[in-house]
Order: structure tokens, then C-alpha cells, then sequence
């Protein structure tokens, strides 16, 4: 007759050291984002659709803006294009391939699959993330370094406050990414689902028309718009002339906007297949 487990004789359900039960959190967050980095890289489509649309939208919007007369605002057209350019990174690298990739992920029974081992699901959620937050990162980067030099903008004014916009909207739109992801049926209708947000941001959040040249009324409404407070601080790190009081209501939308992502994704986010 098999004896209980006691003291000093080991559990047969618990692994043996050197196993996945050893792993720490850092290892099993690097293996689950090469995981996923393996798969991005196998979605051409994706892997278009994050590195080459964003570069032809800052192109589009820069056109756009031509015809936009910035006199009085302290802006200027390539400033603002570039720092549009910055947004749609975030929207497009961030969370709509994340929402796709999170129902991927759901409807192939990986995520159930990861919940049964070791794995806490603040990892698993974050080791999907890794992936496409650390190319919008790297494309962001990119953008303030090349693009400023191409587009005669120099360098960022307040770098701090620029790291600051970048740093929660990669956090908000992976949340939003998660919650939108318990909204979506499959991966075809991920851009569906995702499309609300893309065109409330591009229309209301300043990457394709500048706030300062809104309407007063108008823009009041969407300086509360999820992408707003993002965009006003990587705006004023980039290009500065923003005064304290509007920083620090750009900072709290953006912070609310992430808390309740990330309530969201605790209360209403799927691990498994929509039926």
C-alpha cells in the first residue's frame, strides 16, 4: 500500500529539484516571451502591421497636418506627426496585436494549459505581453532618436517626462489589450473589437489633429479619452510647453485609465474558449 508523503519523504506530486518547480520568475517570464516572440515572427501579417504601418501612418499624418494652421500653438508639423507616430505604436504594436494574440492563445487552450502548472497568471499575462511591449519600446525609441534627427527636432526637451508617456501607455494598452481580449469571440474579430479605441484615439486624442486647435468644449471631452493623457505627456517631453497643471492632468488620466484596465482584466478576463 503506497504511503502518505511525510517529512523527510518526498511528495511524488511536487517536482523534483531542478524541474519547473525550481524555475523562478524570471526564467519562466523569459521562456514564456520567446514563446512568443517565436510566434509573432511566424505572423507575417502581424509582424508587418507593427513594424511598417506605424512608419507609413507618421508619413500619412504628416501630409495631413499641412494643412492644419499650428500658428499660436507652439507646435509644429513634424513635431506633431512624430509624436502621432509614437501613439500609433503604442495602439497598433501594443494592443491590437496583443487582443489577437491573447484570443489566440485562449482559443488554443494554451492559457488553461499554463494555468495548471507553476505558473502564476500575473506571468502568464505578462510573459504574452513581453514581446510586443518590448518592440513598441524599441520602435518608439527609434522614432525619438531617427526621426527627431530626419525631421530637424533635435532632442527631447524633458526626457523624463517622455519616458513617463511611453512607460504607461505600454501598460495601459496591454491592460486594454487583456480586457478588450475578454470582448473578443475570435482572432478575426479582433480588429473589430479593436477598432473603437484606434479611431477614438486617432480622432480625439491628438495623434492625427492637434488638441490646441479643437474647439474648447470639445477638447475637454477628450482630454478624458484613454490615449489623451499619454499623448500630452510624450508630447510635452518631446517638444516641452506644457504647464505643470495640465501634466498632472494628463498623468492622472492616464493612471485612472490603467487602473481600471487592470480591474477589468481581474474581473472579466477569459483563460478559457468562448463557446
Amino acid at each position: 500500500m503506497p504511503q502518505p508523503a511525510t517529512a523527510g519523504t518526498p511528495d511524488s506530486r511536487r517536482p523534483a529539484s531542478g524541474t519547473a518547480g525550481s524555475t523562478t520568475a524570471l526564467g519562466r517570464l523569459t521562456a514564456l516571451g520567446r514563446a512568443e516572440l517565436v510566434l509573432l515572427a511566424r505572423n507575417r501579417t502581424a509582424v508587418f502591421v507593427a513594424l511598417v504601418v506605424p512608419l507609413l501612418m507618421v508619413v500619412a499624418m504628416k501630409s495631413s497636418l499641412d494643412g492644419i494652421d499650428l500658428d499660436g500653438t507652439g507646435l509644429t508639423v513634424a513635431g506633431v506627426a512624430l509624436s502621432g507616430g509614437v501613439g500609433m505604436v503604442l495602439i497598433q504594436v501594443v494592443h491590437m496585436n496583443l487582443v489577437a494574440a491573447f484570443v489566440a492563445r485562449r482559443e488554443d487552450l494554451v492559457l488553461k494549459r499554463l494555468r495548471t502548472g507553476e505558473v502564476p497568471d500575473l506571468e502568464i499575462l505578462v510573459g504574452t505581453s513581453l514581446p510586443s511591449v518590448l518592440l513598441a519600446l524599441v520602435q518608439c525609441v527609434l522614432m525619438v532618436a531617427v526621426g527627431g534627427a530626419l525631421f530637424g527636432l533635435g532632442a527631447p526637451e524633458r526626457p523624463e517626462l517622455l519616458l513617463v508617456g511611453l512607460l504607461c501607455g505600454l501598460v495601459m494598452m496591454a491592460a486594454l489589450a487583456a480586457a478588450t481580449s475578454a470582448l473578443t469571440r475570435t482572432v478575426q474579430t479582433a480588429s473589430l473589437t479593436t477598432l473603437p479605441l484606434f479611431i477614438i484615439s486617432m480622432l480625439g486624442s491628438g495623434l492625427f489633429v492637434p488638441m490646441e486647435v479643437l474647439p474648447d468644449r470639445l477638447a475637454s471631452f477628450c482630454e478624458l479619452l484613454p490615449m489623451t493623457g499619454v499623448m500630452t505627456l510624450v508630447r510635452a517631453g518631446w517638444m516641452g510647453g506644457t504647464d505643470g497643471h495640465d501634466l498632472l492632468g494628463a498623468a492622472g488620466t492616464a493612471l485612472v485609465w490603467t487602473v481600471f484596465a487592470v480591474l477589468a482584466v481581474r474581473r472579466w478576463f477569459r483563460w478559457e474558449p468562448r463557446r
